[in-house]
């Protein structure tokens, strides 16, 4: 009987490590919160206002955007021009694509550092982010503009919660509220909203306001901020998180309501989408997706 104490013993130590383990990194990643608000949803209704992300089904996956090898990062939907754009942050471009994930044409970026992030704010105007300097650089854009150089454009610096390469990773914009959401990717992270940038009429003074909530933020069940898009239908701030490999719905006080696997067997998906860089949404609601170093996905509401 003593002999058989001993395995019994190590069997138990082992399996409690193993418990450990688990709990370690089921807590890493977030799953306990991310099984609550899957159990939550199946509950309650969806308000009738929300976007439902829950709905949506790949109809272009993985497609490759031809002449474009370098590293995609961010997403915005520019409605006078029915296209989009995103960046590359090595040897910076902006790069402006078809709504079937076409090249369409390519605008050098000169001093903008490590371009992350861009997003659509009215006809002609954008704003850049660059993620290590966390500067938001407001550029203006011409149908023959073939490059673009930062030291002419209106630039704002926030240089909060400084960390290396963990910096302004996502833009959105509220056309209506006038407000610049800005996703800082982790340690800590945390969702900006910058108030008075940009600027759009400089004959007249002006002051910049900063907003943000670490409370709210904390309670995301993500590992980290990729991209964002704010839907001005509903209110509704779509946040997408490339290494918890999920897109989530957030109502006006920051609250999860829906959520986008972007796993295997989801929504269509054959294949996981290996790292979700950026996000954008048309005004049919359509989700428009790309991934390093090249990958373009589409999404529609079924």
């Amino acid at each position: 009987m003593r002999r058989l104490a001993r395995p019994k013993s190590a069997f138990f130590i082992l399996l409690l490590i193993a418990l450990v383990a688990a709990g370690v990194v089921a807590q890493q990643f977030r799953l306990f919160e991310r099984a609550w608000f899957n159990w939550q949803v199946s509950r309650h209704p969806l308000d009738e206002r929300a976007i439902g992300l829950a709905d949506y089904q790949v109809v272009l996956e993985a497609q490759v955007i031809e002449g474009l090898d370098a590293d995609v990062s961010a997403l915005t939907y520019d409605p006078v021009r029915n296209s989009l754009f995103t960046v590359t942050n090595k040897n910076a471009e902006l790069i402006e694509l078809s709504l079937d994930g076409k090249l369409v044409r390519r605008i050098h970026l000169v001093g903008f550092g490590d371009a992350e992030a861009v997003e659509f704010i009215s006809e002609n105007t954008y704003v850049i982010s660059d993620e290590r300097r966390q500067r938001l650089i407001n550029i203006h854009l011409e149908d023959d503009t073939q490059f673009l150089d930062a030291d002419d454009a209106e630039q704002m610096t926030l240089g909060v919660h400084l960390s290396g390469n963990k910096g302004f990773e996502g833009l959105a914009y509220d056309s209506v509220g006038k407000r610049l959401f800005v996703a800082k990717e982790r340690d800590p992270m945390l969702i900006y909203e910058v108030h008075g940038f940009p600027h759009f009429k400089p004959e007249k003074t002006y002051s910049v306001h900063v907003v943000n909530n670490p409370k709210r933020d904390a309670g995301l069940f993500v590992r980290d901020l990729s991209s964002l898009q704010y839907d001005e239908r509903s209110g509704h701030l779509l946040a997408l998180s490339d290494e918890s490999f999920l897109v989530l719905e957030l109502d006006i006080d920051g609250r999860p309501l829906s959520s986008l696997s972007l796993l295997n067997g989801h929504h269509g998906l054959e294949k996981r989408v290996p790292q979700a860089e950026g996000i954008a949404m048309d005004d049919h609601g359509t989700l428009y997706m790309v991934s390093e170093p090249n990958l373009f996905y589409v999404f529609k509401k079924s």
